[in-house]
């Protein structure tokens, strides 16, 4: 079953792509200045990486119109390469799903499991669906999200590991309660508030192994990382340290909204992000030709499906 839980903090607890995106929006509705503007605009011009979707995208009948404040959504993924010095196209880590409704004022977060058995879109296969990025770019995990979870995906957001590492020092670092106590890669992590810079915040992302609850209990560490870097991100000293802030979008992001997307998310979409619904897409595990993948339910899948396009208002 898909667990749900429901945060009442202006945007608590999403997932670090977009709150990358969330710190440049916040800049330009606080209005400190017209340096800072254009500072923004140059960087969000760096990020700026337009996709061309399969003809089998056929989810909406026309691009949704943020002009008219039309409920949409957002693919989050987070890429596997930038801390590890590769070259090749890396895969998506991490997957969620956004769903921003400015009528309801709500946004519901979906993490899809990384090892989810589906269709690769446009690649005739059936793989773990972050392999999709892999295979086809963010284009191809749009194509293949969108055809699984039955909705249209309006926009992408990609950051890659050493983007969370920098954005946590631009930020000052982060404060964390932490939940499990455990020991990875000669640090160790104390039960309770710590607080982590950025090499030690992706060490403390990173593990796995030593938690019962895999995966899932890494997604919660993530969700504890992005919380932190939204409380500093809204403080005083984190607008002043927007540079940094913005240097990590332009050399680490990629997004297919453009500069004119953000504002309007900034002006007329910034109170759908105080409510906010979360769901974790749980599968169970299954072997196949020697490598392991997840499958989720068709009842949750279905409940999932249900709830999204409720949220985009899709009768």
């Amino acid at each position: 079953m898909a667990r749900r839980r429901r945060k009442s903090s202006v945007g608590k607890k999403i997932f670090w792509t977009i709150f990358s995106i969330v710190v440049g929006l916040l800049v330009i509705g606080l209005g400190v200045g017209a340096k800072v503007y254009f500072d923004l605009s140059g960087s969000i011009k760096e990020t700026y990486e337009s996709v061309e979707r399969s003809n089998e995208s056929t989810k909406r009948k026309a691009p949704v119109d943020l002009s008219k404040n039309e409920p949409f959504s957002v693919l989050l993924l987070g890429i596997d390469t930038g801390d590890l010095g590769r070259t090749e196209q890396g895969r998506s880590d991490t997957l969620m799903v956004a769903t921003v409704n400015p009528e309801t004022n709500k946004t519901t977060l979906v993490s899809i499991p990384r090892d989810t058995y589906v269709e690769i879109v446009g690649h005739g296969t059936q793989d773990k669906i972050n392999h999709a990025y892999a295979f086809g770019g963010a284009a191809m995990a749009m194509d293949t999200v969108e055809n699984y979870l039955d909705i249209p995906i309006d926009h992408y957001v990609s950051i890659n590991m050493m983007g969370i590492k920098e954005l946590v020092d631009a930020v000052g670092g982060v404060d964390v309660n932490n939940d499990l106590e455990f020991e990875s890669r000669g640090e160790h992590f104390a039960f309770g508030p710590i607080h982590l810079e950025g090499e030690r915040a992706l060490t403390y992302l990173r593990m796995r192994y030593e938690d019962s609850r895999g995966d899932y209990g890494r997604q919660l560490r993530q969700r504890a990382v992005v919380e932190g870097i939204m409380k500093k991100a809204l403080s005083l000293n984190g607008v002043t340290q927007y540079q940094g802030i913005l240097n990590t979008m332009e050399g680490n992001m990629k997004t297919d909204m453009s500069f004119g997307d953000m504002q309007k998310i900034a002006l007329d979409y910034r109170d759908a992000f105080s409510k906010m619904d979360q769901l974790q897409m749980t599968g169970e595990g299954f072997m196949q030709d020697g490598v392991s993948y997840q499958r989720v339910s068709e009842e949750e899948l279905q409940k999932v499906q249900s709830t999204l396009k409720q949220q985009l208002d899709i009768k």
